[in-house]
């Protein structure tokens, strides 16, 4: 419903919009949010010093130029380790996207900061939906009667929002569920899993990611600073489903003995092909396997 983010760096910004949908410049865009931006620094600079150090806090102001000022000022900021963000994006309370598609089983959202895109795939292999706020509980959830369960993408440490594992624990077993990004990392808690943060986290459009069930290869959109420690899993509970083949780290689980599994990485982005979309068909065949 806005964007989300809290400063934009970029190397030189377009003075002209061209995208036949734009009707507006990037810069008023962001100014039209309260987003502020900054332009004309060295980004494969910045980028080589993230790789090198990992990730860190950064301040951007059009008030203060004193560079001592602006460390302290960056140094005071919260991090991201043990902080609640989910809370700072879920909607308010539930609701009923209209969105088209066939509406042929219901499923509830529980929502750590969704994306709209995500929605539109889950309504177009026939979802209709119903997203509740983060907050709320097992009992609210199946109230609205879901044929499915969907656990969203998010913000933060997944470590940092415990009502939410709470919940999908409390949820596990009732319905076939799907969990994507933060939504896997909560499935994974709500195993007994263990989470921990990324160096430099995994962004971007190129991540190559197996599927150790059939040796596929997808090639993935990713954005998130934490992991689980795929050895934090038990074995009897969880099969690794998934791997990044960059550095080994976990990207999908499957429940051994109920229907229940999650990614790590966005299945709804196009970073080219749609290589992963193949996820929101396998949760729509759970669904009808259970009501078959």
């Amino acid at each position: 419903r806005r964007p989300w983010l809290e400063g934009f760096a970029v190397r030189e910004i377009s003075p002209v919009h061209s995208n036949w949908r734009a009707t507006t410049g990037f810069g008023e865009f962001l100014a039209g949010h309260g987003i502020v931006g900054i332009s004309g620094i060295d980004t494969r600079a910045l980028t080589r010093h993230l790789r090198s150090r990992g990730a860190m806090r950064g301040v951007i102001s059009t008030e203060y130029l004193d560079p001592a000022s602006l460390v302290a000022k960056a140094l005071a900021s919260p991090g991201l380790v043990g902080r609640d963000l989910v809370r700072e994006v879920t909607c308010e309370g539930r609701y009923e996207p209209d969105l088209p598609g066939g509406k042929l089983f219901r499923v509830a959202v529980i929502d750590c900061g969704v994306k709209s895109s995500i929605l539109r795939c889950l309504a177009e292999v026939g979802a209709d939906l119903t997203v509740f706020p983060a907050s709320a509980s097992a009992d609210e959830i199946m109230s609205s009667d879901p044929d499915g369960i969907f656990l969203s993408n998010g913000p933060g440490d997944p470590e940092a929002v415990p009502y939410v594992v709470k919940t999908v624990g409390e949820l596990l077993g009732e319905r076939p569920l799907f969990g994507i990004c933060l939504g896997h990392q909560m499935l994974s808690l709500a195993l007994g899993g263990k989470s921990y943060k990324l160096k430099f986290g995994h962004r971007g459009g190129n991540h190559p990611v197996r599927d150790e069930r059939t040796g596929r290869i997808a090639i993935t959109v990713q954005n998130h600073g934490f992991c689980i420690d795929m050895d934090s899993l038990d074995p009897s509970l969880a099969e690794l489903t998934h791997v990044n083949l960059y550095d080994r780290t976990l990207e999908g689980i499957r429940h051994r003995h109920l229907p229940a599994f999650s990614v790590q990485y966005h299945p709804e982005a196009s970073p080219g092909p749609h290589d992963a979309r193949y996820l929101f068909e396998e949760f729509r065949d759970l669904i009808e396997a259970r009501r078959s």
